[in-house]
């Protein structure tokens, strides 16, 4: 393969009702050197989500007439897009979003297959106020059960120790998505590609980043959210455990 085309890059965005700040997460990815197209999907949104992606200078747009959760909104897009390195951004992230550049650099310079983001907290000495936008966190918002899970079933199904489990922006070949077929469904994406990464043997980084995200509260709404994610990564999890 033409080691241009090899290392041509691809920027897919799932989003739900993230009208408030698509727009930056779309700009801030379209300067991330290298990158030569960002999709977004618009996973059943009732608010202004695909439309502002558009206008921010998405490439393309991908509309689910309904909300399929987000491995469903990513397996829509990875098989449309055309790079053969693969960043995978939450829409969230805001103008943070441009620190995925230090995701692919490894990729790019063949020290990994696949980088996993590992937020740094703010009094990291390294850590870039790159957003300061009131609403948005390094932090997970959580109370950590969901996270101390995935890790554990990770290390007993691969003996490897991921420190952010569950984090969603990763840079990666498209290689490993090609033989695995896909991302597992809504919130086991993130566990069932590190385990099945692992397990064919790919090389996997974490790399500290900048990035702040929107964080789920500790109300009721973000209780019913941590309750449906767990379900997710213990069922991702309990399916690869029946195929060791």
């Amino acid at each position: 393969m033409d080691s241009n085309v090899s290392k041509q890059v691809s920027v897919i965005i799932p989003a739900y009702n993230e009208a408030d700040i698509i727009g930056d997460t779309v700009k801030a990815a379209l300067r991330i050197p290298n990158v030569s197209e960002v999709l977004v999907v618009d996973d059943g949104s009732t608010d202004e989500t695909g439309e502002v992606a558009k206008i921010a200078g998405a490439h393309s747009v991908i509309r689910s007439p309904k909300n399929v959760g987000k491995g469903g909104a990513l397996n829509s897009a990875w098989r449309q897009s055309k790079g053969q390195i693969l960043v995978l951004l939450d829409a969230d992230l805001g103008k943070s979003a441009a620190e995925a550049t230090l995701l692919l650099d490894p990729i790019l310079n063949d020290q990994v297959d696949m980088t996993i983001a590992w937020f740094r907290r703010p009094n990291d000495p390294c850590f870039k106020n790159i957003d300061d936008s009131p609403n948005l966190s390094p932090r997970s918002g959580g109370f950590g059960i969901v996270v101390k899970t995935a890790r554990l079933g990770i290390w007993l199904l691969t003996r490897r120790w991921i420190q952010s489990p569950l984090s969603g922006p990763r840079a990666l070949r498209r290689e490993i998505l090609e033989r695995t077929g896909g991302f597992a469904e809504k919130f086991g994406v993130e566990v069932g590609l590190t385990v099945d990464a692992l397990r064919m043997g790919y090389r996997i980084m974490e790399v500290p980043v900048s990035m702040v995200h929107r964080p789920s509260g500790r109300d009721l709404k973000g209780i019913r959210h941590r309750g449906r994610q767990m379900a997710d990564v213990v069922g991702t999890l309990a399916k690869r455990a029946m195929r060791i």
